[in-house]
């Protein structure tokens, strides 16, 4: 029998509060509890990059990071990007660029870009090589998603 849990958190700019079991996973309180279906399980072993998720602010896998330790903190999936006047500008930069096929890793690619402008605005292609390193694509063949990058970092 698990134990259960109660956790606050601000969910794409909502606050959530919930009772979690100990063992539930970020991705599946996000994916079964919310909806929030732009998170994939994928891999499970948080080297795909599919589930990335930001908590407050860093990119994470929620595939292996628990609901309980998102407690207190800032979650933000793919479908808090945006808003009623349009998309994020990273998501405009993924559709000017071509930077997506079927889209299964999409999300993942633009949440792991947010996290690195916001921390470094003007990466060498090095460095979005290296960031983005984590996730991984089986259509795009990388190189307009590597553009899509460096044309907000112009």
């Amino acid at each position: 029998m698990s134990s259960i849990h109660e956790i606050t958190l601000m969910l794409n700019g909502d606050p959530v509060e919930a009772a979690v079991a100990a063992h539930t996973l970020l991705v599946d309180f996000l994916r079964d509890s919310h909806a929030l279906r732009g998170v994939k399980r994928s891999c499970d072993m948080q080297v795909c990059g599919a589930c990335t998720v930001l908590v407050d602010g860093r990119p994470v896998s929620s595939c292996t990071m628990l609901a309980v330790d998102a407690d207190g903190a800032s979650v933000v999936t793919i479908e808090g990007l945006g808003g009623p006047d349009g998309l994020d500008p990273v998501q405009e930069a993924f559709l000017e660029h071509g930077a997506l096929q079927c889209g299964f890793c999409t999300p993942g690619f633009i949440l792991a870009t947010k996290a690195l402008l916001a921390t470094n605005p003007s990466p060498s292609r090095e460095e979005i090589v290296h960031h983005l390193s984590g996730n991984i694509c089986r259509c795009t063949g990388y190189q307009k998603i590597i553009e899509a990058v460096e044309s907000l970092a112009r």
